[in-house]
């Protein structure tokens, strides 16, 4: 027995399971670029706000000279369900010194192993959506999220 694919979502359920399926997500899936070959890695994201999601790099890993070639990388969020989101972007760093205060201080784990905001180590990033896409389980196709509603709702 074969199982049928769900019904999509209206475009306000899927903005709502989409945020849902973030917040349920400790350690998203970041894809950057190196050259020809794309990398994946788990990241553990700081600030969330809608789906523009902020995290902290060193400057010495491999996926800052990625970044810097080339902006343009995805996030992908698993919750328990298997529900996915993926949040195509572009990474831009964070020079913002209040937005820098602001996670540094919500942050333990920055203040443990950097020891101060102005380490140069430290490098803070933000993903801006280009575009937001839900899948539900078995859905077997993405629903495109309209995300720019969603971060006038969220403000």
């Amino acid at each position: 027995m074969t199982k049928q694919p769900p019904d999509p979502p209206d475009p306000q359920t899927a903005i709502d399971r989409a945020l849902a399926v973030i917040q349920a997500d400790r350690f998203p899936y970041l894809a950057t670029v190196d050259g020809d070959q794309p990398r994946l890695r788990p990241i553990s994201p700081l600030k969330t706000e809608g789906f523009t999601v902020f995290f902290a790099n060193l400057r010495s890993y491999h996926k800052t000279a990625e970044i810097a070639a080339n902006p343009k990388v995805e996030l992908c969020y698993l919750d328990d369900r298997h529900d996915q989101v993926r949040i195509t972007g572009v990474a831009e760093i964070v020079t913002d010194r209040a937005v820098l205060e602001e996670i540094w201080q919500s942050s333990p784990l920055l203040r443990k192993y950097l020891g101060t905001i102005d380490n140069p180590e430290l490098i803070l990033y933000c993903i801006r959506p280009t575009r937001v896409r839900f899948m539900q389980e078995w859905a077997l196709t993405y629903v495109e999220v309209p995300w720019q509603q969603s971060d006038e709702m969220v403000d």
